[in-house]
């Protein structure tokens, strides 16, 4: 299977898992919009809430970087630019989710 198959493929796959997650977290968000901070930090800090919310961030993440790699290769002619426009993309995808992540399993309340 060629790699472009799998980028394609990987990108179909993501925004099919993402699109639930999205409806389920635009919903909530709703829910808790005009709550106080402390509700809020509730909703975060459920254990339900939390691992929906990291499959959330975790497959944004992966379909952002995959669908804006896309328009790297199409757009970016020199071969060195699209390469360290790339890695620099792979490497923002890697490191904010996991900040994200750190982040919602120091949650206190």
């Amino acid at each position: 299977m060629r790699p472009v198959t799998k980028k394609w493929i990987a990108l179909k796959l993501s925004s099919l898992i993402l699109t639930p997650l999205m409806v389920w977290y635009a919903i909530n968000l709703a829910g808790i919009y005009d709550k106080p901070f402390i509700d809020v930090i509730k909703f975060y800090d459920s254990q339900p809430s939390k691992i929906l919310f990291i499959c959330f961030i975790l497959f944004a993440y992966l379909f952002s970087s995959l669908s804006i790699s896309e328009v790297f290769e199409d757009y970016i002619s020199k071969e060195k630019i699209k390469n360290a426009a790339n890695k620099a993309l792979y490497l923002f995808a890697i490191t904010c989710p996991i900040l994200t992540i750190i982040v919602l399993f120091y949650l206190e309340i």
